[in-house]
C-alpha cells in the first residue's frame, strides 16, 4: 500500500512539475500550425482551408497494417454517432507520413474506405515534414523484413482542432468513439 501511495505521489509531483514548466514557457510553440499540402484530388489545401469547422486530423500512411485504419475508423464512428449531417460539419483529415508512396491517387482510394468526406493529404517530403513537426508527430522509415516493403514507424494520435484551427485535445487509437464524439459535439 505504501508503494502504491509513493507511486501516486510521484505521479502527482511529476504532473505538477510539467504544468509549472509549461506555464513558465508561454513562448513554447503550440501544437499545430500552418501547412500547405495537396489533397486526393490534386487541390492545394492549407491549414487555413480547414478553418470554419472543427477538425479531426490523423497522421499515418496507406500501407499501415493496423493503427492507421483503426484510427480512421474510430474518427468515422465518432462522427457517425453525431448524426447523419455531422460529417458535413466536421473536417476529417488524414495526412500521410509516407509521401514517397502515398500519391493523391492512392490516397483517394484509401480515404474513401472511411467515408465520403475524408480528406487525404500529401505533398513533398519537406511539406509533410513541416506539417508533422507542427503537430509534434514522430515518424521514421523502417526497412522491411526479408526484403519486403518498408514500413513507417509513427506516433498514433487523433488531433481535435476548433473551428479556428486551434488545438483542443488529442486521442490515441485506443480511445473510445464516444469520447471523441463528446469532444467534437462541444465544438459544433
Amino acid at each position: 500500500m505504501k508503494a502504491l501511495l509513493a507511486v501516486w505521489i510521484a505521479t502527482l509531483a511529476a504532473a505538477a512539475g510539467w504544468i509549472a514548466w509549461d506555464a513558465a514557457h508561454p513562448d513554447r510553440t503550440a501544437i499545430g500550425g500552418p501547412f500547405t499540402l495537396v489533397d486526393q484530388n490534386g487541390r492545394t489545401v492549407t491549414s487555413d482551408s480547414l478553418k470554419g469547422k472543427p477538425t479531426l486530423i490523423y497522421f499515418g500512411y496507406t500501407y499501415c497494417p493496423d493503427v492507421c485504419p483503426t484510427s480512421l475508423q474510430l474518427m468515422a464512428n465518432a462522427i457517425d454517432d453525431l448524426g447523419p449531417d455531422a460529417a458535413k460539419k466536421v473536417n476529417l483529415v488524414f495526412i500521410t507520413v509516407d509521401p514517397e508512396r502515398d500519391t493523391p491517387q492512392l490516397l483517394k482510394g484509401y480515404v474513401e474506405n472511411f467515408g465520403p468526406t475524408f480528406v487525404g493529404l500529401t505533398g513533398t517530403a519537406q511539406q509533410v515534414d513541416a506539417a508533422a513537426r507542427a503537430y509534434r508527430v514522430y515518424y521514421q522509415k523502417v526497412p522491411g523484413k526479408d526484403g519486403g516493403p518498408y514500413l513507417m514507424d509513427h506516433s498514433s494520435i487523433v488531433y481535435l482542432l476548433d473551428r479556428n484551427g486551434r488545438f483542443v485535445t488529442h486521442f490515441t487509437h485506443e480511445a473510445k468513439a464516444e469520447a471523441i464524439t463528446a469532444a467534437v459535439k462541444k465544438l459544433l
